[in-house]
């Protein structure tokens, strides 16, 4: 009897598993924060809840610190007892690569988060805790290597963020972007479900690994299973990096969305849904490639022409313009993110086009991020926030100005800002290597579009300012009244006064939180931009 119990015991033993902590650590140390501003919101009086930004930040800031032990070498846990290199947790170059981008984002986030939690009277507590619970779910997401603990990062990362975007209580706009996200997010996660549950049936395995081994099987039976599995997680996935024409929630979303949290979406969202194309695509499927490869390709040429067309038909005094032309703007960059995926699917080698994906995401964060917290600081000064309020902003404020130019321009590919140029001629250049010359082509008559947004609106802002008052004193009064509303669906420090019989919004001292926002992002681009090598060498080295 006793030897039974000894001989089971040591059998529990095996299957128990050891978690190796400073592995999983940037996702926890999330997490964990969000929980603990959870608790502080219920203890703290009212007049002290501004202190839960601070905390937040610093919880972030904590869980991208955890990052740096993890640079000695690749750490797995989660395994396979009977096949220990197959893991459900892997911290490898790729995964501290985009955990990086998901905090940082994340952090910069969190600082513009700090003014708008005060000024439109937003829920801090609930607030705080959904911002770094989406975190710690985007933050798993690039580690994780089984589908079933992809989905669920997924979800993690998506359930909060529909409620940060509907979180203006008694706000129509917000309510119905949140209700739209959310409908539309939920419809292609049961997609993406199906697909799974397709794919673990016809390989009897949910871990990446052990899938692309298994797929195609040799029962000729479930090819079509399998096939169909694959074409379905895809549409999933095309989804959350908001690929045409699964972009349509995006402009309402950014619209309805207190600010920060649509630039959290622009940049962390979109980072969530391609680092789980890349893991689906050239870990889980590569044997797949004659089929994902061309059908990336497609979507690539067409999301990058429908945004750049929609973010050329934008109207610069309509309300909410600002916001609605960083959204198809997103878009648009969207489409040239899937440019070096779609390579991949014809390349012996994946490392140049996944390296060539991480830059162009790392770039596109840092000076989109930038363009958001200039945004935010706008947005206090005109609730309407039309592009056209940004004529004269160098006059008013010149080093904002200056650094949404220098963003801008990096968005578009233009001296000085030399990053976004060699970001954009990496990505260029593995379509021509993959054989893919008219995507290129297709790439290359979008940025010329692009350049004609970005350039208006770099040049709005160094015109002076006295030849706003026309445009107002002749805007229609249906305009007018557009703009009334939208001002009133948003709770901001405006000041206003007359000059010469034209109301005009009184200029407003940039907080410390978004200033630190535009510091760093500007400094970031700008180093960047003197060393463009350093964010393509780092990005060279992302394997997976």
């Amino acid at each position: 009897m006793t030897a039974t119990v000894a001989a089971d015991v040591v059998q529990s033993a095996d299957v128990v598993q050891s978690v190796d902590w400073l592995a999983i650590a940037p996702p926890v140390v999330a997490a964990v924060a969000g929980l603990a501003v959870l608790v502080l919101d219920l203890f703290l009086p009212e007049a002290r809840k501004h202190l839960l930004g601070p905390v937040s930040c610093a919880g972030l800031a904590l869980a991208g610190l955890a990052l740096l032990p993890l640079l000695d070498g690749d750490r797995s846990t989660f395994c396979l007892t009977a096949e220990p290199d197959v893991c459900s947790y892997v911290a490898d170059p790729f995964t501290l690569a985009v955990q990086l981008l998901v905090l940082g984002g994340a952090f910069v986030a969190a600082l513009l988060s700090t003014a708008s939690v005060r000024d439109e009277r937003l829920p801090a507590g609930e607030f705080w805790f959904l911002l770094l619970s989406s975190a710690a779910g985007a933050a798993l997401l690039p580690a994780s290597r089984d589908l079933a603990t992809l989905v669920v990062a997924l979800e993690v990362a998506s359930l909060p963020a529909f409620a940060l975007v509907g979180l203006r209580r008694g706000d129509r706009l917000s309510s119905e972007a949140a209700l739209k996200f959310f409908l539309s997010s939920v419809t292609a996660t049961a997609v993406m479900l199906l697909g799974v549950s397709f794919v673990y049936a016809a390989t009897g395995s949910l871990h990446l690994t052990t899938v692309a081994d298994a797929l195609p099987g040799e029962d000729a039976r479930l090819e079509t299973v399998a096939m169909t599995g694959v074409v379905l997680t895809l549409v999933g996935f095309a989804f959350k990096t908001a690929a045409a024409p699964f972009h349509f929630w995006v402009p309402d979303t950014y619209v309805g969305a207190p600010l920060p949290v649509a630039a959290y979406l622009s940049v962390v969202g979109k980072a969530v849904g391609f680092s789980g194309l890349i893991l689906v695509t050239v870990v889980a499927f590569p044997r797949y490639d004659h089929v994902w490869g061309p059908a990336l390709a497609v979507l690539a040429a067409l999301t990058m022409t429908v945004g750049n067309v929609a973010a050329l038909r934008q109207d610069t005094g309509r309300a909410h313009g600002a916001v609605r032309l960083l959204a198809w703007s997103s878009v648009g960059q969207a489409g040239y993110l899937l440019v070096p995926l779609a390579a991949a699917g014809g390349a012996d080698s994946p490392t140049e086009a996944i390296g060539a994906t991480v830059a162009y995401a790392l770039v596109y964060a840092v000076v989109n991020l930038g363009a958001f917290a200039v945004a935010a600081h706008v947005r206090t000064r005109s609730a309407a926030h039309r592009v056209d309020d940004y004529r004269g902003l160098y006059a008013r404020h010149p080093l904002a100005a200056l650094a949404l130019g220098f963003f801008l321009l990096c968005l578009a590919g233009l001296p000085p800002g030399v990053i976004g140029l060699f970001a954009k001629v990496a990505v260029f250049r593995t379509a021509v290597d993959a054989g893919l010359g008219w995507l290129a082509v297709v790439m290359a008559v979008n940025v010329v579009i692009a350049l004609f947004y970005y350039l208006r609106w770099t040049a709005l802002l160094f015109l002076p300012a006295e030849e706003a008052a026309p445009a107002r004193v002749a805007r229609s009064a249906p305009a007018r009244a557009d703009a009334d509303s939208a001002a009133g669906s948003v709770r901001t420090a405006t000041a206003v006064r007359t000059v010469d019989g034209v109301r005009t919004a009184r200029p407003v001292r940039i907080s410390a939180p978004v200033t630190a926002a535009v510091a760093l992002t500007g400094v970031l681009a700008v180093a960047l931009s003197g060393a463009p090598q350093l964010v393509l060498r780092f990005a060279s080295t992302t394997l997976l």
